[in-house]
C-alpha cells in the first residue's frame, strides 16, 4: 500500500489522449450540421439517378449479354429480311408501272376508238359538223341544171376531200344518198336522198377551203358546165360551215354488227 493517500483529487485533471473508438462514438451520437445534412442528400439523389441510368441502359440493350454468334445470325437474318422487302417492294413497284401504262394505253385506246366513231358517223351522215369549207351557190334560171351536173359537183368536191356535204340545209349528201331529177325536167326541183331540193341550190361543203374553191373553178369542171346550161356559180367560203341536215339511216335486213 502507498504510504500515503491524498486527501482530495486535484482540481485539474491533465486532458487523455482520445482514441479511435471514441471519436467514432462522438461522431455517431453528435447532432449533424446543415451542410452535412445537404451533402448527404445530394450524395443520395446522385446514387439513386446513377442507379436508374443502369437500369435504362439494361433495358435498352437487350442483346447485351447475347453471344456473338446469336448476333451474327440475327444480322443475318435481319439482312435477308431487308432484301426480301427491297425485292418486294420493287415487284410492287414494275406491277404498278405496268398497270399505269396499261390504263394509259386503255384510255388512249379509248379516245382514239371515240375518235373514229366521231369520223365514222360524220361520214354517214348521222351526227351534224361544222369546220372550214366552202359554200357554193348554183342558180338555174332556165331549169336546166339537172341531177346529173348536181351529182357531178358532188363527185368533184369529195375527190377534194370534202368530208361533210349538205344540199340547201336540208339533204345530206353521203356515200349512199342518190340523186334524181323531179318529175317535171324544167322546173328546177331535185330529189336528194328522198328529199326535194329547189333551185338556187347552196352546197356546203366541209374540207379545205382552197382545195375545195379550185375543184369548183377548174377548166371544164363545175363553173363551166353550169354556165353552159344557162346559170352561174359563185363560191364564198366562211369561216365557219355548219352542217347541221342528217341523213336516214340506212334500212338492213340481214346485216348485223360482227364482234
Amino acid at each position: 500500500m502507498p504510504d500515503h493517500v491524498p486527501d482530495h483529487m486535484p482540481d485539474h485533471v491533465p486532458d487523455q489522449p482520445v482514441d479511435g473508438r471514441r471519436r467514432l462514438v462522438d461522431a455517431m451520437t453528435r447532432r449533424p450540421s446543415g451542410g452535412q445534412v445537404v451533402a448527404g442528400l445530394l450524395l443520395a439523389l446522385l446514387g439513386f439517378a446513377a442507379a436508374v441510368q443502369v437500369s435504362a441502359l439494361r433495358s435498352e440493350t437487350p442483346y447485351a449479354g447475347a453471344r456473338r454468334g446469336d448476333l451474327v445470325s440475327l444480322l443475318q437474318s435481319l439482312s435477308a429480311a431487308q432484301d426480301r422487302a427491297t425485292r418486294q417492294l420493287a415487284d410492287l413497284q414494275e406491277t404498278r408501272d405496268a398497270l399505269e401504262e396499261s390504263t394509259t394505253q386503255r384510255a388512249a385506246a379509248l379516245e382514239e376508238a371515240q375518235r373514229q366513231l366521231g369520223d365514222l358517223r360524220i361520214l354517214a351522215g348521222a351526227i351534224g359538223a361544222e369546220g372550214p369549207g366552202v359554200r357554193i351557190t348554183i342558180t338555174d334560171p332556165d331549169g336546166t341544171v339537172g341531177a346529173r351536173t348536181l351529182l357531178n359537183a358532188v363527185e368533184e368536191l369529195r375527190d377534194a376531200g370534202a368530208e361533210a356535204i349538205e344540199i340547201n340545209d336540208q339533204a345530206r349528201v353521203v356515200a349512199a344518198t342518190y340523186l334524181t331529177d323531179g318529175s317535171d325536167p324544167i322546173d328546177g326541183e331535185l330529189d336528194v336522198g328522198g328529199t326535194t331540193v329547189r333551185a338556187p341550190y347552196v352546197v356546203d361543203a366541209i374540207g379545205s377551203p382552197e382545195t375545195l374553191a379550185e375543184a369548183t373553178v377548174f377548166p371544164g369542171g363545175l363553173t363551166d358546165e353550169v354556165e353552159d346550161l344557162g346559170g352561174t356559180v359563185s363560191v364564198e367560203t366562211p369561216e365557219t360551215i355548219r352542217v347541221t341536215s342528217l341523213a336516214p339511216p340506212p334500212d338492213t335486213e340481214f346485216v348485223e354488227p360482227s364482234t
